[in-house]
């Protein structure tokens, strides 16, 4: 199986951290040069000094807020004058904040429509044509399973994570001709700051321990455990790869059985 990315370029995004550093960390051993983004400066430049460099990468950053969509297209335009593009495209960003949808307001759903899916539009289209050359793309979503079964206490992430889900099997359709996939992997519970958050919030909603909130979440999962963010990159790792040419358009559960529908 061929799983070697020598010579390839990955743009991670939402890399200072959690899963896209581990993505990041993952493609850069399998021989890819890195470029990190997001907004954290500090913590790229950190994540940097870490990546391997075995193969002669050339690893860097690039910085942008992705809560405004015109500052990520800006970045990531000249960033491709300088260097020509990438065969790799890890969309990654941090999730809305947690809540009903009912008593959300307009703008919290505007503000996640831009933060996910008109950044990742952004992106896409400004390396379409590097890809299109190469013959050769791979375009990774990192969502959410809500797009197979909506979680509950998640209204905005529920709405938004499925319109991207929607988006990238549209795209899926269109540019598979061009070798190029687009596919979704879909984190369940993974050892992060944002679950930990979520699992905070849900203590102090149902008056309980972080415990016992934790073992809470854990009951429900089949495997009893969350997913570490190295179980996810392998995943997505795998999808970026050449022996993965033939699968596009799919939604991935990286979940532990935890999602209930097939």
């Amino acid at each position: 199986m061929n799983i070697d990315l020598t010579n390839k370029s990955a743009l991670v995004c939402g890399s200072s951290q959690g899963i896209g550093k581990a993505c990041a960390i993952e493609l850069a051993q399998l021989g890819a040069n890195v470029t990190l983004f997001s907004r954290n400066k500090a913590s790229l430049e950190k994540v940097l000094t870490i990546l391997d460099t075995s193969k002669n990468q050339q690893h860097k950053i690039l910085i942008a807020d992705f809560s405004k969509p015109e500052e990520v297209k800006s970045a990531i335009n000249a960033e491709v004058r300088k260097s020509g593009g990438y065969e790799i495209l890890i969309n990654n960003t941090g999730g809305p904040a947690p809540g009903l949808a009912n008593v959300a307001d307009a703008e919290n759903f505007i503000d996640a429509f831009n933060l996910h899916l008109v950044s990742n539009h952004h992106l896409v289209q400004a390396l379409l044509p590097y890809m299109k050359q190469q013959a050769y793309g791979r375009i990774i979503n990192v969502i959410s399973t809500s797009v197979k079964q909506p979680l509950p206490g998640l209204g905005v992430s529920n709405t938004i994570r499925g319109a991207v889900a929607s988006w990238a099997k549209t795209l899926a359709n269109e540019l598979g001709e061009f070798g190029i996939t687009v596919n979704n992997v879909l984190p369940g519970a993974t050892a992060t700051s944002r679950l930990d958050a979520i699992i905070e919030g849900k203590a102090k909603k149902q008056n309980i321990s972080v415990e016992q909130a934790t073992n809470n979440e854990k009951a429900v999962i089949p495997m009893r455990r969350f997913a570490t963010p190295e179980e996810f990159a392998y995943a997505a790792a795998f999808l970026a790869s050449p022996s993965a040419g033939y699968i596009t358009g799919i939604n991935l559960p990286v979940d532990g059985g935890r999602t209930s529908c097939l």
